[in-house]
């Protein structure tokens, strides 16, 4: 796939123009975000997302926009469970309603400029060493594993190692101050709570961005593609947040099938490394991929549907990397 310098950039200003108007249109007054406001906005950035993928098949053809679909219903699924985190955060920061909006803005700034740095490296690692396929893999299929292992957990923020230091290494307040990061009061310069849950969010991105990125790989290895999957599924995520917040619970199948997704993923590029050495092993194409995904999100949907109605106490956990108990902390914990 040949793409231009012009286009990268005319691709990459058209994102930029979408965060500004994002930010200036919907951010720049802090509010509660409602229903109909999170409808219309997911609506408008799923509308992009499609019309670009019909422009890469009127482009590129029906091969390469087949890939850009399947990468963006991979990165878009996996965006669900990053919703699941960020709730968690929000949730155990208590940050107040007005400022969601903010953080998760932040998120995403932050999110695409590290994933872009992300998908750069990787691209380069598989034109340059075909065993990159085989290590991508691996990391899904352990990351599926473990996500599996670990389907009725969630996540603790203040098991971030990032957090730790920060709350070690600045002095907090312990309310918030609207949308500033650090207030002066009583002569000292202080961090509000506010600065602990950008960093907790933005840490929680790098490490999605682990896992999203070579699962992106695993359905095209078009660096184009990849970059554009990851960029739009990102750019509705803060809408999509208000849209099935009070849903999420209710998927309570969601970390199950997202670690099959993973596996499969992983499994995949696997085939995929030793499809090059011997064309004889089967590999697994584009539609197969695109269509397992989409029966495997259709299936937990339907499942934890039925699950939830038989009962209705069952509850959607994100699932972790790790298993074991640590203690709540609050943001106020670090010293002041």
């Amino acid at each position: 796939m040949e793409v231009t310098l012009t286009i990268w950039i005319v691709t990459i200003l058209g994102i930029t123009g979408l965060i500004l108007l994002d930010f200036v249109a919907v951010s720049r007054k802090p509010h509660e975000v409602m229903f109909k406001e999170a409808l219309l906005w997911s609506i408008f950035y799923i509308g992009i997302a499609i019309a670009f993928g019909l422009a890469v098949f009127a482009w590129q053809g029906s091969d390469y926009g087949t890939q850009y679909f399947a990468a963006y219903l991979v990165e878009k699924s996996l965006s669900v469970d990053n919703l699941f985190v960020f709730i968690i955060i929000l949730a155990q920061f208590a940050v107040p309603v007005e400022l969601h909006q903010r953080v998760l803005l932040f998120g995403v700034v932050l999110a695409l400029v590290l994933r872009a740095g992300f998908i750069a490296v990787g691209a380069a690692a598989l034109a340059a060493f075909s065993f990159t396929f085989v290590i991508f893999g691996a990391i899904l299929i352990w990351t599926g594993i473990q996500l599996a292992r670990h389907r009725n957990e969630d996540p603790e923020p203040n098991d971030n190692a990032v957090v730790r230091l920060v709350r070690r290494r600045f002095p907090f307040t312990d309310d918030y101050h609207g949308t500033k990061t650090f207030v002066r009061i009583d002569g000292r310069r202080l961090a509000t709570p506010l600065l602990l849950v950008m960093i907790a969010i933005g840490s929680t991105d790098l490490l999605f961005a682990l896992d999203s990125i070579p699962a992106t790989f695993g359905v095209t290895q078009e660096p184009y593609l990849v970059f554009a999957a990851n960029a739009f599924a990102l750019l509705g995520l803060r809408a999509l947040y208000f849209l099935l917040k009070g849903l999420l619970d209710k998927l309570v199948y969601l970390s199950t099938g997202l670690a099959v997704i993973l596996v499969f993923i992983g499994i995949k590029l696997v085939l995929t490394y030793l499809h090059e050495l011997n064309p004889a092993i089967p590999h697994v194409s584009t539609n197969a991929s695109l269509a397992f995904i989409a029966v495997v999100l259709i299936v937990v949907g339907v499942a934890s549907w039925l699950k939830v109605r038989h009962d209705p106490a069952a509850r959607a956990h994100a699932g972790r990397m790790t298993g074991g108990d640590h203690e709540d902390a609050g943001p106020s914990e670090g010293p002041s």
